[in-house]
């Protein structure tokens, strides 16, 4: 599982903008930033170098802000990649809270999954998923 940083944000002109200079006045480096909203405020997950030094960074000027532990799994780049990683899920009776997906190539396709039972993690891992590991994407922080 990898820590992802989640950090709810009101809907104002701004504070986007705010979140990402106060990661970056403390040193804290982004790799990944995605957004989603409501009428009211904005879920911010972002996968950075230090997550819980974020964290407590994000908290200490007001944020919302805590971390989530999610599924990442490198799949091919092609028709089926994902339903077929889904499929794989579902069969182990596992459920899916949320998720998202992005490339990094051509060849590889990145999905990031939030799941009810982190144990689908070895269950994947036997069938020949890629799992992501955490020091691939960020320093193992205290």
């Amino acid at each position: 599982m990898i820590e992802q940083l989640t950090v709810l944000l009101q809907n104002e002109k701004g504070r986007l903008s705010q979140l990402c200079r106060d990661l970056a006045d403390e040193g804290v480096n982004m790799h990944d930033l995605f957004v989603a909203d409501t009428s009211d405020f904005g879920i911010v997950r972002i996968f950075c170098d230090t997550p819980r030094t974020a964290v407590s960074v994000l908290e200490a000027r007001g944020y919302r802000a805590r971390v989530v532990d999610v599924l990442v799994v490198r799949v091919p780049n092609k028709p089926g990649g994902l339903a077929t990683l889904l499929e794989t899920i579902e069969g182990a009776g596992c459920n899916i809270e949320y998720g998202y997906c992005f490339s990094r190539g051509e060849e590889t396709a990145i999905d990031v999954l939030k799941v009810a039972d982190e144990s689908i993690e070895a269950t994947l891992f036997e069938a020949g998923f890629d799992i992501v590991k955490p020091e691939e994407v960020y320093r193992l922080d205290e």
